[in-house]
Order: structure tokens, then C-alpha cells, then sequence
């Protein structure tokens, strides 16, 4: 299985996910035109994408979802209390691509197995995913408000994970945001904080996670270089070396970032 993020941010979110078979796209939150360039940057035709998933409502998710769906002849998942909140918001989408799944019930698109998961954060009815292909996995798990067990039981035994590392909570405090997005971001239905986010790989590590790929870093309450920094001072503390006994990496806002083949 292969794994790209193409943005990932509080700016926009689009992950591409993909086998020899199977190309699937979580989330399509900037332009068409622009993930469009960001597929053809990794080798992918956006003609041969064969499925959007959506993990919640919000704008950075969701704003291209109608286009590409329209232009390319793309089905769109999601589940149908987040199907009822953006459908007024991506435009008129062919019958037949209106694909709505149970909750957290486990689907098929081609060969990979989608298993949704339930996420805190304040949308209709928002989740994870996991995407299973033979005996490998791949778990995303942004816009989380704090790591349920839930999310964590649904992530552990990844081969890869998207963890979200929103934010440095002193630089949220003492930033321009007024104080009632303030609250909601540090809330349990906001976002994930890097110091939250090395507590939990510390929590769910075991020998079969190899990689994990920092996301959802915010424009303005973090930076890439103080989320890796925060995460592996945890890590280290616990006895944890990247390089050694994980790969951390950082999923780039506004560019395609490393791609992955499991």
C-alpha cells in the first residue's frame, strides 16, 4: 500500500492512499486544480482515483470534494450525518456517487478494506480511517480533540499512522486567535496538541508501528520544527529513539510530502 499526504493542515487536508488496484483520496480540502497537481506530482492521474472519503464537514476537508467528484466521475463516501452537513456545501453530486456508509462498519473499495472510526472533534459526525490491503494497515487520525480509546485502539496495530500534532499550547495562549477559538482548539473536541501527540505514540507504540507522520500542524500556533522537537522529547524521555525504534516524519501544510510504500 502506498501512502502520500498531499496537504495537511489547518490550510487544507487531501491524503492520498493507494494500491496497484485501488487509488482513493481521504479528504479534498484546497482547489481541484491544485490536488490535482499534487496527484500528478506523485504519478497519480486523478482519472484513476476511485473513491474521496470524507472525514467530517469542515471546509478544509470537504472544498474540492464536489469538483473532482464532478470532474472526474469520482464517488464520494462518507457517513450520513456528514453527507447531511456538506451537501449544501459541495454542489449537485450524481446519484450514483453519493456513497454513504454505516457509521463504523468496515466497507470495500477494490482491494483495500476501509474501517472507519469514530474521532472528538466538534462536526456532525466526524471520523478516522484505518485501510487495510493483505496483512499491512494504515491508520489516519487528524482532528482529534484528545486520543480516545477509541482512536487508539483503532490505530495501534498500524504499520503507518497520521497522527494529528495541531499545536504548541503556549503558542496558542499567548497567540492572535480570540479567546473563544482559543477554547475550542484546546477543548476535547478541538485539536490534538504535540505534546498530547508524543504522549500518545508513546501509549500505543509496539513492534509493528514502523512510521509515523506528524499532521494537521497549524499555520499560526506551531511549526514543524517544534512539533518534531516536542514529540521526540517525549519519545527520548520514554526510552524511544527515532531512527531506532520508529521513523517520525512531518507532513508538509502546503506541499506534497514523503511518499510511503508499505
Amino acid at each position: 500500500m502506498d501512502f502520500c499526504t498531499l496537504y495537511s493542515g489547518s490550510s487544507g487536508n487531501s491524503i492520498y492512499i493507494g494500491t496497484h488496484r485501488t487509488k482513493i483520496l481521504v479528504d479534498a480540502g484546497l482547489s481541484g486544480k491544485k490536488i490535482q497537481e499534487a496527484l500528478l506530482e506523485i504519478g497519480v492521474n486523478p482519472s484513476e482515483i476511485k473513491a474521496i472519503l470524507i472525514t467530517h464537514e469542515h471546509d478544509d476537508h470537504i472544498k474540492a470534494a464536489g469538483i473532482l467528484s464532478r470532474r472526474f466521475n469520482i464517488p464520494i463516501y462518507a457517513n450520513a450525518e456528514t453527507w447531511i452537513a456538506m451537501e449544501s456545501q459541495i454542489g449537485d453530486v450524481k446519484e450514483e456517487n453519493i456513497k454513504v456508509f454505516n457509521r463504523y462498519e468496515p466497507f470495500e473499495i477494490g482491494d483495500i478494506t476501509v474501517i472507519p472510526f469514530k474521532i472528538p472533534h466538534d462536526a456532525s459526525n466526524p471520523c478516522g480511517y484505518s485501510f487495510v490491503e493483505k496483512n499491512k494497515k494504515i491508520s489516519i487520525a487528524t482532528d482529534i480533540g484528545h486520543a480516545s480509546l477509541e482512536v487508539k485502539n483503532n490505530i495501534k496495530d498500524s504499520d503507518l499512522i497520521l497522527l494529528e500534532s495541531n499545536h504548541d499550547v503556549e503558542m496558542l495562549k499567548v497567540g492572535p486567535y480570540p479567546y473563544h477559538l482559543k477554547r475550542r482548539v484546546l477543548s476535547d473536541i478541538g485539536h490534538l496538541s504535540n505534546e498530547d501527540c508524543g504522549r500518545t505514540i508513546v501509549d500505543i507504540l509496539n513492534s509493528r508501528i514502523k512510521k509515523v507522520v506528524l499532521g494537521h500542524l497549524s499555520k499560526i500556533n506551531n511549526y514543524p520544527e517544534l512539533a518534531y522537537r516536542t514529540v521526540v522529547s517525549i519519545l527520548e524521555s520514554n526510552g524511544i529513539k527515532d531512527g531506532v525504534d520508529l521513523d517520525l516524519d512531518i507532513a508538509h501544510r502546503d506541499r506534497v510530502g514523503k511518499y510511503y510504500s508499505i
